[in-house]
């Protein structure tokens, strides 16, 4: 017969039980985690009431009380989403702005090495979130800023929750960049005009707040990012869009040599200029690598993902995980490829294909549907931040509407803020992006599985550990390459941005 002990004992977390009870394994019991079946909840009713009805722990003990009856409201609302569902979120988060420069990157490593590197990032990036979901599925939390709070107390909390921050403020500052400067001409297009005017209606700065108050903050106030799974698919489409697009495109253009440079007669275009490199190694190679390691960024969404998904078991989460990964590896390659072998190494696709023909029909269809998706991708992203902040701000306090809207709105004023007045704060974020994607992939997960994965279970000798602690490495040697680059940009006068999502 169960009783309220055991149902106490497998709901309860080691970052909110009352102390006496942070003894407790559960381990075993976190597949119960997510919304109860009926049944359950009227068992879990019963025991609660006959449970305390013959006791006095409601006298000695009033924290638990509260902390049952918070978590029986907090599990009749989550696990609802659909696999399906978080696999469109996951693979929204995903897939980031530089898709379009991915044709570029493979022109400095040739389409074998490109291939051998993006394998190796993609497998990199599915034992990443084994490592999270090994060592949320041992203490039973299902929250970034927790897991820090576990492995390395409060100041563990506040890094973990700082890092996300930064990180994915980045990532929406960049997209909301690309609304700022592409929808203008998209305008400019449709209307077939071919220079820009002094219109409202052609300012980038008055387009963004336009977009942020009609589409972004309408959808970042949904109350579970389950609900941005239907969002997150169309967004997806019109990412597919943009892939069938460029491979359509690459049948239909010629090599153009005019795309190449100012050749002229006493310096010719090179002969292999539009011929195909499988291996190529030179002085860009080096800046790939990094860019490609952060191709897979989606660590802060997958908890939260995870939280909301139905009938939740670490085995279920993965598998979401392995089958977003695998989708975006697919298109990053595709796009890459078909995008190289149109161009040979422009650096940004739809700005070389605007170069073709200003006017291709097409090509301005296919602007719009990447404005789409990089608008359809903010509120996504912004999940992650506003729960960083609610741990940090208000620890253990249960869902309000006003607080949840709230940091919603301040969070995005705050981001329009930084695109409207920064005229370029590309250093910044490529800074930010250096330190911060390759802590949230590499090192903190590989930290917080070294420290929270008991020793009695996997010593620190074991092949497990020694595994995360090289992954960890691996991070560091990523960041400082990444830092050195920007380094090397800044004293040469260079402008790439590495890091960055």
């Amino acid at each position: 017969m169960v009783n309220g002990l055991s149902l106490y004992s497998i709901f309860c977390t080691p970052s909110w039980c009352p102390k006496r009870f942070t003894h407790i394994h559960i381990s075993s019991h976190s597949h119960t985690s997510g919304r109860l079946p009926a049944t359950a909840t009227y068992v879990y009713m019963f025991t609660f009431i006959h449970f305390f009805k013959n006791s006095n722990v409601t006298q000695s003990s009033p924290n638990i009380v509260l902390w049952l009856m918070f978590n029986f409201y907090v599990f009749q609302f989550e696990g609802k989403t659909s696999f399906g569902m978080s696999v469109f979120n996951l693979s929204n988060a995903i897939m980031g702005s530089g898709i379009l420069g991915l044709s570029y990157a493979m022109s400095n490593t040739g389409i074998v090495l490109f291939l051998i590197l993006l394998t190796c990032i993609a497998c990199l990036s599915c034992y990443s979130v084994h490592l999270l979901l090994r060592s949320a599925g041992i203490v039973g939390i299902r929250a970034y800023e927790q897991l820090g709070l576990r492995a390395f107390g409060h100041p563990g909390k506040i890094l973990a929750a700082v890092i996300i921050t930064l990180h994915n403020i980045g990532a929406m500052s960049s997209y909301l960049f690309i609304v700022k400067y592409e929808l203008p001409l998209v305008i400019q297009a449709f209307l077939g005009q071919t220079t820009s005017s002094d219109d409202w209606f052609m300012n980038g700065n008055y387009l963004i707040i336009i977009v942020t108050v009609c589409v972004i903050l309408p959808l970042a106030m949904m109350k579970h990012l389950g609900y941005l799974g239907y969002t997150s698919g169309f967004s997806l489409s019109c990412m597919v869009f943009f892939l069938s697009s460029v491979i359509y495109k690459r049948f239909n253009i010629a090599c153009p040599p005019e795309l190449f440079g100012n050749y002229s007669v006493s310096t010719p275009m090179p002969e292999d200029t539009c011929t195909a490199k499988y291996f190529t190694i030179n002085q860009e190679t080096a800046y790939t690598i990094p860019i490609l390691a952060f191709a897979f960024v989606c660590h802060p969404e997958v908890l939260p993902i995870y939280t909301e998904l139905s009938n939740p078991t670490k085995k279920r989460m993965q598998n979401i995980g392995n089958v977003s990964i695998l989708g975006m590896f697919i298109m990053y390659f595709f796009t890459a490829t078909f995008g190289y072998l149109t161009f040979y190494g422009e650096s940004e696709l739809l700005h070389t294909y605007s170069k073709v023909d200003p006017l291709d029909k097409l090509i301005l269809c296919v602007r719009l549907a990447v404005l789409v998706a990089v608008t359809l991708t903010v509120p996504v992203v912004l999940f992650p931040i506003r729960r960083a902040l609610q741990q940090l701000l208000f620890p253990g306090r249960p869902f309000h509407w006003f607080r949840h809207v709230a940091i919603a709105v301040c969070l995005l004023f705050a981001v329009n803020l930084l695109v409207i007045l920064v005229p370029n704060i590309r250093d910044i974020f490529g800074i930010t992006g250096a330190t911060t994607a390759p802590s949230l992939i590499f090192i903190l997960p590989g930290l917080f599985y070294i420290r929270i994965v008991p020793t009695d279970q996997e010593p620190m000798n074991s092949r497990p550990k020694i595994q995360a602690a090289c992954f960890t490495a691996l991070g560091f040697i990523f960041m400082t390459m990444s830092l050195t680059f920007i380094g090397i940009d800044w004293m040469s006068g260079g402008n790439r941005n590495i890091g960055g999502h």
